[in-house]
């Protein structure tokens, strides 16, 4: 006997929480732009990306997930900026996966979102090269602000609490998809 998922439940009252609450505008206004922000103090920090991103200057990338979206406009300095034209997007990626729940546990397996590609191949070749290149170095934003041993201690914590939660998300995954007693 085939049982549901125990995540299935909370699929469904996120389902319906999400169709009943909207954010207002504004906030999501703002959480666009800090996101912008954040990518491209990232982009910043890769001279490689940002050359990549300059080759691609004016082309529009729409991102989607449920009913949220997000367009950007590659500028020439090889960063990122929120694009409110009307026109169509160049590149479009849309998350597949409905669940936040999945999402989440795929990415604490280090995986990538099932994502549907519509549009330039090329632009679409270089945004892959970036997601598959670019990371994040916190640490170091983190020892400009406490220094490099307190930055050091508590990245190594949070490695440690990644990899434990990795470890759990994929023996959950392995005995989900193990044989039915």
């Amino acid at each position: 006997m085939a049982s549901e998922s125990p995540t299935s439940f909370l699929d469904d009252v996120f389902g319906k929480l999400a169709a009943g609450l909207q954010p207002p505008p504004w906030m999501v206004s703002e959480l666009q732009h800090r996101i912008v922000l954040l990518v491209n103090h990232v982009l910043m920090q890769e001279p490689e990306a940002q050359a990549r991103l300059a080759r691609q200057a004016g082309r529009v990338l729409e991102a989607r997930w449920r009913h949220f979206f997000m367009r950007l406009a590659a500028t020439p300095a090889g960063l990122l900026e929120l694009s409110e034209t009307a026109t169509p997007a160049d590149l479009s990626l849309t998350v597949i996966e409905e669940s936040p729940f999945q999402l989440a546990q795929a990415a604490l397996r280090g995986d990538k979102p099932p994502v549907r590609i519509e549009g330039d191949v090329q632009f679409a070749a270089e945004v892959n090269w970036l997601a598959d290149n670019v990371r994040w170095d916190l640490e170091d934003d983190l020892a400009r602000v406490m220094g490099d041993v307190p930055a050091h201690a508590l990245a190594e914590g949070v490695r440690r609490l990644v990899a434990g939660l990795r470890d759990f998300a994929g023996r959950r995954g392995a005995g989900a998809a193990g044989p039915a007693a």
